[in-house]
């Protein structure tokens, strides 16, 4: 499958919601409300119940919203031994593959391999992994995923310590003149987008927040536009 979204042009800020958070016995509906929404990524997590303690979904569901997105296809993968997967990923329509820091043994290899098949390579990082980790690899990376949760569990409450690993990020990028994008993930609500925007965050990831609004929509557009105010 073609990778057709571009994902380079970082001039506006991101809203990725979450499709952990949706309705999966409504999951079309869902893509749908995506589509049409003023979001720009779809951000698909996918667990293995043995790096993080809980199980997503797999192929066959990243199959499904592949087929009906018409954006970009964010994909994080909190498994243990992704090199496995790489090529079915991206397969399966990925234009962004995330990895994490922490399950990774080579991760120069792996991002080469993500990059080899045709997809942006990113490195996600939980709440205690220091960002000064990622200075020997940032120019190779295209994004670098800051959870603001522990990861695995949808609907947890946002760590205060992100905002000064992300400003901390962001002079890692600039001091190796690299165009990492900064993405952040977990409790993200219209409580901390500005001031995540205003440390250096590009992309902002929301799961409950938007999908359990009372009109999803109109909190996917609110979220940008205070995002890009």
């Amino acid at each position: 499958m073609p990778h057709t979204h571009d994902t380079t042009h970082m001039t506006k800020k991101v809203i990725a919601p979450s499709v952990l958070a949706a309705d999966f016995g409504n999951l079309q509906r869902d893509i749908e409300m995506i589509n049409k929404s003023d979001a720009d990524w779809f951000h698909i997590d996918i667990m293995d119940g043995v790096f993080v303690p809980n199980i997503s979904y797999g192929m066959p569901v990243l199959q499904a919203i592949a087929k009906h997105a018409t954006k970009t296809i964010d994909v994080h993968l909190m498994i243990v031994d992704p090199d496995r997967y790489i090529k079915t990923f991206a397969d399966l329509g990925s234009d962004i593959l995330t990895v994490h820091y922490e399950a990774c043994t080579h991760l120069h290899r792996t991002i080469q391999a993500i990059k080899a098949e045709g997809m942006k390579a990113g490195v996600a990082i939980n709440p205690h992994t220091s960002v000064e980790l990622l200075a020997d690899v940032i120019n190779d990376l295209d994004l670098v995923l800051v959870m603001s949760v522990n990861p695995g569990f949808g609907g947890q409450s946002f760590i205060e310590n992100t905002y000064k690993k992300v400003r901390r990020l962001k002079e890692i990028i600039t001091e190796n003149n690299a165009d990492t994008i900064i993405e952040v993930d977990g409790g993200v609500t219209d409580k901390n987008a500005a001031q995540l925007i205003e440390a250096g965050a590009d992309a902002l990831v929301a799961g409950s927040y938007v999908f359990k609004a009372e009109d999803p929509t109109k909190t996917i557009k609110e979220l940008k536009a205070l995002a890009n105010s």
